[in-house]
């Protein structure tokens, strides 16, 4: 049966780079894993096996180390920008390039007063801790004209301990849940957001800028809202991103509702009010949606464990 070729990328997955600038006594540290996908005039060697229009993976692995020292890693959209515009233009079989990047954030560690006179103030601006919050992400795809920057974060853990209700669902006959009207709501986002940067006659965002700020309105969201659903809690974190930051046209969540539920202690005479709960990891209900700018399509993934 006659077959044919059909999508293909290849590249080399997960380089761990890590970067220090050392600005005097004073260190930066950036932390990726890169992920480089190539595409192009690849026919030949999926038909026949001949590599004359293939760039080795292993070229790939060392253009991001060389890259990391070349041109720094001002932000992880930035680095990623840099290598796919590079491996567009400088191979001309490649035609497109998709650069995945996971970034690991680290801290100063603070030392006390007491411990200042056995630790030099320079030795303490060197020292640090991997936060144990977040993983911040970017995908970076460029064909030679447009670019899509999808940037985001994953795992971070989130929790309302009141100000949550779930009640006036459907019931059937397998209905078991209770009405709840004060429960904990806490989630595992997962989120990604699309640039409305698509070219280089505009005005690249300040990557590193537009992260925290996406990050503190969609915490701020999910905090101060009123939640009668998880769902209603997703829309307004979505709403909150995309009214405050104009360079933001799609966001796109993952929530895990990571259930609490009250233990019943009424057989050993006590009474839960509202204090003691279990904390179930599975199953768990999942919630996912995209919030778009009115006039926007929607690109991201309904899948974004591909991203």
């Amino acid at each position: 049966m006659p077959t044919i070729l059909g999508q293909n990328q290849y590249g080399k997955a997960e380089n761990r780079v890590v970067k220090i600038t050392r600005d005097g006594a004073t260190h930066h540290i950036k932390d990726l894993n890169v992920s480089v996908a190539l595409s192009g005039d690849m026919d030949d060697v999926h038909y026949s096996g001949s590599n004359a229009h293939v760039l080795p993976t292993d070229t790939t692995k060392n253009t991001v180390y060389a890259f990391a020292k070349e041109y720094g890693i001002e932000s992880a959209e930035h680095f990623g920008i840099h290598l796919a515009r590079h491996f567009v233009t400088s191979q001309e079989p490649i035609h497109q390039a998709r650069i995945r990047i996971e970034e690991y954030a680290w801290e100063r560690i603070a030392t006390s007063d007491a411990n200042s006179k056995f630790i030099g103030a320079d030795e303490v601006k060197h020292s640090f801790v991997r936060k144990g919050q977040e993983t911040r992400l970017t995908e970076i795809t460029y064909d030679g004209e447009k670019w899509q920057v999808i940037s985001g974060l994953k795992d971070l853990v989130v929790m309302n301990s009141t100000n949550s209700e779930f009640w006036g669902y459907v019931k059937d006959r397998y209905t078991t849940l209770q009405e709840a009207y004060d429960r904990i709501l806490a989630t595992q986002v997962a989120a990604r957001w699309r640039f409305n940067w698509t070219d280089d006659e505009q005005r690249p965002p300040h990557w590193e800028k537009s992260y925290e700020q996406v990050r503190k309105h969609m915490l701020q969201a999910f905090a101060e809202t009123y939640s009668l659903s998880l769902q209603q809690t997703l829309y307004q974190m979505g709403s909150r991103i995309i009214n405050n930051r104009s360079e933001i046209d799609e966001v796109r969540f993952s929530l895990p509702n990571k259930h609490h539920f009250l233990v019943d202690l009424e057989p050993f005479g006590l009474k839960n009010d509202n204090e003691v709960y279990f904390a179930a990891d599975r199953p768990y209900g999942l919630i996912e949606a995209t919030v778009l700018r009115d006039g926007a399509d929607a690109l991201i993934p309904v899948d974004m464990t591909n991203l």
